[in-house]
This record gives structure tokens, sequence and C-alpha cells, in this order.
């Protein structure tokens, strides 16, 4: 079944500010199978059930047979993170390129794991219990070799990031054919905010200032902690300061995610700060950038964010990040540029709270324009570089 392209493209803009200027020789081919990966199917099972090694490998390598089946390509380029489906995809004869965001597995998964810490991929039931612990250890010990032999497999793996790059170069072991390419990211749409909050006066604005976090609401995200960070910064701030707000700004993919908000909405209440958060839900691009423009500051929480698109945007649209200090943001985001401080990163509330503070203390004339080099044109020369010579194309 052909798939209409004008929805898709129209999809594009309104959700990601992604313009097709024209129509590409594009077709879409249905398979079945999606729906049980993407759907209401493996990915949303008990937890018991959804094991990765029935999700990602049977039902992936079934969802790529049905496809390769179907149309057969000559290079097979993958963005979901399906790495099983590489050695099926090379008996099809075809050319194995992926873009890899995350790793499935990582060596810090593991050692999470084996120190039984509590996170979203390491829930209390197996943290609290020595012999569920191994076991898990075992587990992940043996989907990480076999991560690893099939993402052999692959002719050229890019990846986001420089922690995504060596975890990915460790469980592949193909550093030769591994090439990081940073994700694209359209701070020329977030520019003319920019140069708005340069115009506005050094001093004496009466605004109050605006603080942002944009993430969907899934666990791994850790608004809680945001949410506990900005409830000491409103205890400790002088009773003459202006009084901050936070922005909550994210997507709901199901009835869980809409739980977690309401459940952050209530926890906003217990900590009496409803007055002074917003929540955004499911927002258009266009309504995203308008809150960037506004905000002094954007919050970031995850812990081993392979990479981080949302503090670049902060930092394209003017606003000072404040991440948390691991992966992605602080190995390739937050650095220091010709000896300037570029944001800020913190790893718990009182640390976010100390950061916050510091920017609410700033003069207006310190709060200095973030550089950001993840451009698309950026994108655009590391992507083609990385990827002409397995299209036998010149990169120029």
């Amino acid at each position: 079944m052909m798939l209409r392209l004008k929805p898709l493209m129209v999809r594009a803009i309104d959700r990601f500010g992604v313009k097709i200027l024209q129509p590409p020789q594009v077709f879409f081919c249905l398979v079945r199978w999606f729906t049980c990966i993407e759907g209401s199917g493996l990915r949303n099972a008990p937890t018991l059930v959804s094991l990765w090694l029935v999700k990602v490998l049977g039902g992936s390598v079934y969802l790529a047979w049905e496809a390769l089946c179907k149309y057969t390509p000559s290079f097979y380029f993958d963005t979901s993170g399906y790495a099983f489906t590489y050695p099926l995809a090379r008996i099809f004869g075809c050319k194995v390129i992926c873009y890899t965001h995350y790793p499935t597995i990582s060596t810090n998964m593991v050692s999470r794991v084996w120190r039984r810490s509590l996170l979203y991929n390491n829930d209390a039931l197996v943290a609290n219990s020595t012999w569920l612990s191994r076991c898990k250890v075992i587990y992940y010990t043996i989907f990480s070799w076999m991560y690893g032999f099939v993402g052999s497999y692959t002719h050229l793996a890019m990846v986001n990031s420089s922690w995504t790059q060596s975890h990915i170069e460790k469980l592949w072991g193909i550093p030769k054919r591994t090439m990081k390419v940073y994700p694209p990211c359209n701070t020329s749409g977030l520019q003319p905010h920019l140069y708005f909050k340069q115009e506005l006066p050094l001093e004496g604005s009466n605004r109050n200032p605006t603080f942002i976090s944009v993430a969907q609401f899934r666990p791994k995200k850790a608004h809680i902690l945001q949410l506990e960070a900005f409830s000491v910064v409103l205890r400790e701030l002088e009773a003459n300061s202006p009084r901050p707000k936070l922005q909550f700004v994210g997507s709901c993919r199901n009835k869980e995610d809409k739980d977690r908000l309401q459940k952050l909405k209530d926890r906003a209440i217990e900590l009496k700060v409803e007055k002074d958060v917003e929540f955004y839900k499911n927002l258009m691009y266009r309504d995203l950038v308008r809150l960037l423009g506004g905000a002094i500051a954007g919050i970031h929480s995850m812990t081993d964010e392979h990479f981080g698109i949302s503090v670049v945007e902060y930092m394209a649209a003017g606003a000072i990040p404040i991440a948390h200090n691991s992966a992605g943001p602080k190995m390739d985001i937050v650095l220091e540029e010709d000896g300037h401080q570029t944001g800020f990163l913190a790893s718990d509330p009182d640390e976010y709270a100390n950061a916050i503070l510091q920017i609410l203390r700033m003069p207006h004339i310190e709060r200095l324009e973030m550089p950001a080099d993840f451009s698309e044109q950026r994108f655009y020369q590391d992507f083609k570089i990385a990827i002409c010579p397995i299209l036998s194309f010149p990169s120029k």
C-alpha cells in the first residue's frame, strides 16, 4: 500500500519546523508488523513480556524481513536503532548505513545494575534484590555481546555525540567505520528571538525571568528533579527579587505519559509552586520557538543523554543552558569557548538550584550570547563527508 507524502510533509513542518521545498522521489511502503513495534503491541507490553530480546531481536527482525521482501534497496539506512536487522539486510545484498542516537545497551547501564542503583532502566524491584540484579547483569552481558556482533555488520556507523561514539566503538569494534556527525538544529529559525533579546533594555526590565524545560514527559527526563530544584530557588530567593517562572514543554505519547504529567502537576501543588509553573503539552514548533524566545535559561536533567538537542536549542535561542553533568551535554555542548563559560552543569536538585540562582543574580549584560556550532549546515557537511564514500560519490 502506498502512503500519501503530503500529510507527512505537513506534519514535518508543524511538529519539527522542517520544510521540504520540492517533493523528492520518495514512496512509502506499509508493513503490517510496524504496529506491533511502534503501536500498542510490544512497545507498550508489560515489563516481563517486553524484554529487549523479544521486542528488538524478534520484532525488529521480522519487521525488516517483511519490508525487505516488499522492496529490496541498494542501501539500507537505519535511524531507529534496530541493529539486529543489519545481518538480514546484508543477506539481502544491501549496503548497511546507520545513524545511531543512543546505543541499545551501554556499559553505564550494566554498571548501574551491578551497583544496584535505582534509575529509569533499573526499577526498585531489581535494585533491591541481589539475585535479580545478578540475573540482570548476566542478561545485559549476553545482550551486549549480541548487540556488538550484529552492529559490526554495518558498512558505516554514524553517531551523534562523543559519548555515543565511545560506546559504539567499544561494543561494535569498528572504529574505522564509525564517524561522529552532530545532529542538526534549526539555529537560524531561533536567531530572530536571540536578536530580540539583545535589544531589550539591559537594566530595569519588569518581566519576570522565565526558565524553560523542553523534553518528552518520560521517566528518564527527570522532571521531578527540576521541580524540586525550582522550589529550593523560590525559598532562597531574596524578597525583593523578581519571582521567576518555570515552563515545562513536552509531548505525551500515551496514557502513561499523560498520567506522568498529571503527577508532575500534583507534585508542583505539594511543593507550593503551582502558581509559578506552567505546563505545555504537544505544542506546534512555532509555539515552541515563541516560548524559547522568552526564556533566559533552559533546563535539562536526563542522566546520560546521548547528545541533547534541546540544550543546543536553548543556546541558539539565547537561553543559558543548565544541563546534566554527564554524557553528551558534558562532552560536546556545554564547553568553554575561548575561555568563556557557555552554560552550567549540575547533577542534583541543590546544584540545579545554585545554577538557577546564579543566572537570576547575573546582571543582564553578563547573560552572554551562547555559541552553538550545531547548525543544519554543519550537519549537511559532516553527513556528506561520511556517507559519500559508501555511495561512491564525491563529497564536494
